[in-house]
């Protein structure tokens, strides 16, 4: 038995079996050849585009059974050509984790508690909110009668987790609000 594992140690095998760099199957151990990438499960491929900055970086999203296990750079993006940076790459996390805010959380003003809302509830609340923020902001014209036609009153700071079509749909939402502070984290 002593030689057995003798003979299993790696750079016995590697020597072995003339893998002299030590970069074949002589270095691979018994669990890592029984190991399979999560991409080989995968039911679909959907090609996407990464969520975090204004660059577009393409990214291939592996599914099984209806949950994103994998995603990996797509090399037929002319942008990215198969590379992410730190953050697309560990996009997978955005969506799986664990700490994920799923629910439409409220606490009233001054409460010491979280209460749950629908979704419908909730954005009827910001809808009331927002239009009485602009009215309450609207500034028609200036002291000398110039008509300026904004509000004061609402602005917006985007952030870097939406895509550029998001971010200008944002902008033209508030620009016809007549919001003028209009900004994203990207840039600041």
């Amino acid at each position: 038995m002593a030689t057995r594992r003798f003979l299993g140690w790696p750079a016995v095998r590697q020597f072995a079996s003339g893998d002299w760099l030590g970069r074949g199957p002589a270095v691979t151990s018994p669990r890592t050849e029984s190991l399979k990438p999560r991409t080989s499960t995968a039911d679909r491929v959907v090609q996407s585009v990464c969520p975090y900055c204004a660059v577009g970086c393409g990214q291939r999203v592996f599914v099984k059974d209806e949950k994103v296990v994998q995603i990996e750079g797509d090399p037929d993006s002319p942008i990215s050509r198969g590379r992410l940076c730190p953050k697309g790459s560990a996009s997978e996390q955005l969506v799986n984790s664990t700490g994920r805010q799923t629910e439409v959380l409220y606490r009233a003003p001054r409460a010491t508690e979280w209460q749950r809302l629908d979704r419908d509830t909730a954005i009827d609340m910001i809808a009331d909110r927002f239009l009485a923020a602009r009215r309450k902001g609207w500034q028609d014209a200036d002291e000398q009668g110039r008509q300026l036609r904004r509000t004061m009153g609402i602005a917006s700071l985007g952030g870097a987790t939406l895509d550029n079509e998001e971010n200008y749909l944002i902008k033209k939402l508030f620009t016809a609000a007549g919001a003028i502070q209009v900004e994203n984290q990207a840039r600041i």
